[in-house]
């Protein structure tokens, strides 16, 4: 009989102990790192529920770094305080673009001539962590404390499945000693959850996932900490004994090699327009994640680079935040409906109770998409918390579960298009669902406010109201129509006298001479915005010359790519595209771009290489208008002051931007100076 102890215990029983060890390991490494499961849930489960029993049966088999250890048996006395060998730092924040792009100048001229590259990370809204390894072996984790002194909750980490308890890798590999600093963090879901729980028992709820997150770090029991299912991602080294990385972008490569989630983040970005861009793009995409975030954090990659740049007695000199500011409110959402945009993408629309979030009242809410209202278990009647982050378009953050009555409907998103009844398709490996009835009176509606919005054909005049009816009445079967509006057939619409169905047909008619840039944003053609339109203008000269080029060829021009060019090239080879073009071209709109204007010398431009920034209200120009001039006069529109800024244009009223230009010395321009400048 074998009674667990010593040598009685079989090989077999060994050996299928490590592997199991090995299959569970691998399997958390699937689905925390690389979020690709390859087994489901319950065949995972049975995997660690035969572990645990080879373990019950044989003890000494049990180990410290053992799937099943996660979870300690007694609750702690205390946390004990820890120094940190390498003191963890806090970094500098900025709500301001101008801000960043002084950090950027700042590295620059620290690096004395060096150009250095950024990798930007998603900002986690969580708690500083930081874990050491001995030899693979989880032994140690901190919280951050006071940047010098933290407190012990190893027991505490150890129940966060994405920790891994014992590294990755062959021999040779794992470093004799690794710290690995980075985000706790709890999901929206998750708080949703456990706040249901305690509401449930009648105790004190969880005001938010930070909170709830530092909150659980610090309970006494690591049972108790084990029921919240905490995340965790690293973003930053500690101690690298034994590694021989020498970037950043490397070092998050490693971690997720070593079976640690690294914080999602870009490439390597070597301006300081990429990295902003990317900033917008991840603030603009923050609905979609399942945790918050707060900004993005810029770092420099190379660790050579950073030792240069060194540290203030408060922060590194080669990190900084961009934050957003946020602010949210609870609602009850009331219904949901369907909007179809110009494109037949299907957008949900949640209707709220109005609710007040930072100063602006909100009774409306994009919900994405269906995909986005399964995830979050959005219900009509369901009490919702709303975001609202700077300019982006208020979302939902999660639903109040605990206020739940069972009188909540699920929505069911429609199997046709809600305005013209035909048949709509989900995107191929998207989650947008759209009409394909190209006739759709709903996306011709939203095509033509944009055509004849300020950033492309800017026809004064043609507003929602005014379009509806064109539309209704059947004036205008496609963008085409509206050259062709008659004076006798727009009287005949609602508030609409003679003088200012004259002065519609007069902008339709001067928007006929806006050129190529500005007929392509208005196309609406997929993934072509009003950058890439210019773009696209600027390379080509012809809407000719572009029908004509292939995938390849359209690929190269800059801030292009496979992707827009497919799409570029699909819109052009489609019949309705090319019947587009050729309605257009009769009508006599121009689609070419001066190529004298482009060609023109640099140093023949008035503003040539010149950043200009405006501030205040100007006499004879509006945004988009003195924009557009500083453009083609050569120079580059600004929205922020910095050193590398040339000139300040001051209209009415300035804001701070004149103060910053005065204290740092920036030559300030009143209109009548511009315009002299620039031979007005």
């Amino acid at each position: 009989m074998i009674d667990g102890k010593g040598d009685s215990i079989p090989e077999a029983v060994r050996r299928r102990v490590e592997e199991l060890r090995e299959q569970i390991r691998y399997h958390d490494y699937l689905y925390y790192v690389e979020a690709a499961p390859v087994i489901s849930d319950l065949e995972y489960d049975r995997l660690v529920e035969e572990l645990k029993d080879l373990e019950a049966k044989y003890p000494e088999l049990v180990t410290p770094d053992s799937p099943t250890q996660r979870v300690g048996g007694q609750p702690l006395e205390g946390f004990r305080p820890v120094r940190h060998v390498v003191p963890m730092l806090s970094i500098d924040n900025t709500y301001s673009e101008a801000e960043l792009r002084e950090f950027d100048q700042r590295v620059r001229r620290l690096l004395e001539g060096e150009s250095p590259t950024y990798v930007v990370e998603q900002k986690v809204d969580g708690v500083s962590v930081a874990l050491v390894y001995e030899k693979g072996r989880l032994v140690l984790g901190a919280t951050r404390g006071d940047g010098i002194t933290g407190d012990d909750i190893t027991a505490n980490v150890r129940t966060i499945r994405d920790v891994p308890l014992r590294l990755r890798g062959k021999p040779g590999e794992i470093p004799d000693m690794l710290e690995v600093r980075g985000e706790v963090y709890m999901t929206n879901a998750e708080l949703s959850r456990i706040n249901k729980i305690l509401a449930e028992r009648g105790e004190r709820l969880l005001m938010n996932p930070r909170n709830a997150t530092a909150g659980t770090l610090k309970l006494l029991d690591p049972r108790q900490c084990a029921e919240r299912r905490l995340r965790f991602f690293g973003h930053t080294e500690g101690r690298l004994d034994g590694l021989d990385v020498h970037t950043h972008l490397d070092f998050l490569h490693v971690l997720r090699k070593l079976g640690i989630p690294a914080v999602p983040h870009s490439g390597r970005m070597r301006t300081i327009d990429e990295v902003l861009a990317y900033c917008n793009e991840q603030f603009e995409e923050r609905h979609a994640l399942e945790y918050e975030t707060d900004g993005t954090v810029v770092k420099v990659d190379d660790f050579a680079q950073r030792e240069k740049l060194g540290r203030t007695s408060k922060a590194p000199r080669w990190v900084i935040a961009l934050k957003v500011e946020l602010w949210q409110a609870e609602t009850v959402l009331n219904d949901i409906v369907v909007q179809v945009g110009k494109t037949g993408v299907l957008t949900p629309v949640g209707e709220l109770e109005p609710v007040l979030i930072a100063g602006t009242t909100v009774s409306r809410v994009s919900l994405h998409n269906a995909e986005e209202i399964a995830r979050k278990d959005i219900r009509i009647g369901d009490t919702v918390v709303v975001e609202k982050a700077g300019k982006i378009i208020p979302h939902v953050v999660r639903v109040v579960l605990e206020k739940r009555t069972g009188k909540e409907r699920r929505f069911h998103f429609p199997k046709h298009c809600p305005a013209c009844g035909g048949e709509v398709v989900k995107d191929e490996g998207g989650v947008f669902i759209r009409c394909v009835n190209p006739d759709c009176p709903a996306q011709l509606k939203e095509r033509l406010r944009f055509f004849a919005s300020r950033t492309a054909m800017d026809i004064t005049g043609l507003g929602p109201a005014l379009i509806d009816q064109l539309v209704d009445k059947g004036l205008v079967k496609s963008i085409a129509d509206l050259y062709h509006l008659r004076l006798e057939d727009l009287v005949e619409l609602e508030r609409m006298g003679k003088k200012s169905a004259q002065k519609l047909l007069d902008a339709i008619e001067q928007s006929k001479d806006r050129g190529l840039a500005r007929v392509l944003t208005g196309l609406t053609i997929r993934h072509v915005g009003e950058r890439t339109a210019q773009l696209l203008a600027e390379e080509f000269g012809s809407i000719e010359a572009l029908m004509e080029a292939d995938e390849s060829r359209l690929a190269q021009v800059e801030g292009v790519g496979e992707i827009v060019a497919a799409s570029i090239r699909q819109f052009f080879q489609s019949s309705s595209g090319r019947k587009l073009i050729e309605a257009l071209r009769k009508a006599g709109v121009k689609m070419t771009e001066a190529a004298a204007a482009r060609r023109k010398a640099a140093e023949e431009l008035p503003l040539a290489g010149k950043t200009v920034v405006v501030t205040g209200t100007l006499a004879n120009f509006d945004r988009k208008g003195i924009k557009d001039l500083i453009h083609q006069l050569g120079g580059k529109p600004s929205g922020s002051v910095s050193r590398s800024t040339d000139f300040v244009l001051v209209g009415d009223k300035p804001g701070s931007k004149l103060d910053k230009a005065k204290a740092l010395g920036i030559p300030i321009l009143t209109e009548q100076e511009f315009l002299k400048l620039i031979h007005r």
